[in-house]
């Protein structure tokens, strides 16, 4: 905790972007405050540090901040929710109740599992094995070529190995897909902190290790990492906030509402964010039931309205997968 409060940390995430000096000067602000940081605590250290403030700053405490206001707020919270009442953590109930708390206990839950994951995943290498770590922790900086380069390369894969994971390993008959049938699709639409709420077993699978591995199979700095992780933490924030406005309608909006139809249709399509996989294999699932369900009224809850609806896919074959 004392190396996560310390000043170099802080300075190394936030100064830089924040102070009004020259770009230059930044930057050999930036540098100093890097090379003191890494010169003064072991790699691993450096590590769990950064990647435990980006989840922080980028993941945890905005989904939280928006998490208490719907709970907390929902008058307010319900004017900005795409399906209204039923995007609510408690849905049209008047009041949160324990499974709601529940789910988002589990959600924070698996974030720090991740972390310890990773940190487990490098102290077996580092200490155990005798090998270099999967993230290069070294006060060269990375050069803004290879920064592109590493986080492009490790979102492509990222997309791959979800939607491998995510139809086959948890839309297949497999072990795992009972856990995240009664877990993740437990809820009928996102709302914040859902994006991390799924069985341990099947988070690990489909959360950390697609996101993780693209990086360190390459062996990108640390730095390099926690731009992208930064990207995947903003991603997940808002794509399961539930919100209309977002902060760009295009790329994170349409991932959004990739999530929300994935839920909806109850699993049967839209198995990874950036929908290049879904698209690729005939699994994506349009928008026109979307489009359909304010049209209804009656108070009527968003599940029900889909029973006898089937998904639209983008392909004419039907994939054999068990679909819950």
């Amino acid at each position: 905790m004392g190396a996560l409060l310390s000043i170099p940390v802080l300075s190394y995430l936030l100064i830089p972007s924040m102070s009004s000096y020259g770009t230059s000067l930044n930057l050999i602000f930036f540098y100093l405050t890097w090379t003191t940081l890494v010169l003064s605590h072991g790699p691993l250290k450096v590590e769990l540090v950064g990647t435990t403030a980006v989840r922080l700053i980028f993941y945890f405490i905005p989904s939280v901040l928006f998490f208490l206001f719907d709970i907390l707020i929902p008058s307010a919270s319900v004017v900005l929710k795409v399906y209204g009442k039923d995007g609510l953590p408690q849905g049209k109930k008047k009041n949160y109740g324990s499974s709601e708390l529940k789910v988002a206990l589990w959600a924070i839950f698996n974030l720090i599992l991740g972390i310890a994951a990773q940190g487990i995943i490098e102290f077996v290498l580092t200490r155990v094995l005798g090998v270099k770590s999967r993230l290069k922790v070294t006060t060269k900086l990375p050069l803004p070529w290879d920064i592109i380069k590493g986080v492009g390369r490790a979102l492509i894969i990222r997309e791959i190995l979800q939607y491998l994971v995510h139809r086959y390993a948890l839309h297949s008959w497999t072990p795992f897909q009972q856990y995240h049938n009664d877990w993740y699709h437990s809820i009928h639409t996102p709302y914040p902190l859902t994006a991390h709420y799924d069985h341990p077993v099947a988070y690990l699978l489909w959360h950390f290790l697609p996101t993780f591995l693209p990086a360190a199979a390459f062996r990108c700095h640390l730095l390099t990492y926690m731009l992208y992780l930064s990207m995947v933490s903003l991603e997940e924030t808002f794509a399961h906030s539930g919100y209309k406005p977002m902060p760009t309608s295009f790329f994170i909006g349409g991932i959004a509402r990739r999530v929300d139809l994935h839920l909806l249709h109850g699993g049967h399509g839209n198995y990874a964010p950036l929908g290049m996989m879904d698209w690729l294999f005939g699994t994506s699932i349009g928008d026109e039931l979307e489009d359909d369900i304010p049209e209804q009224s009656n108070g009527e809850s968003i599940a029900e309205k889909l029973v006898e609806k089937k998904p639209r896919r983008s392909h004419r074959r039907k994939t054999r997968e068990n679909v819950h």
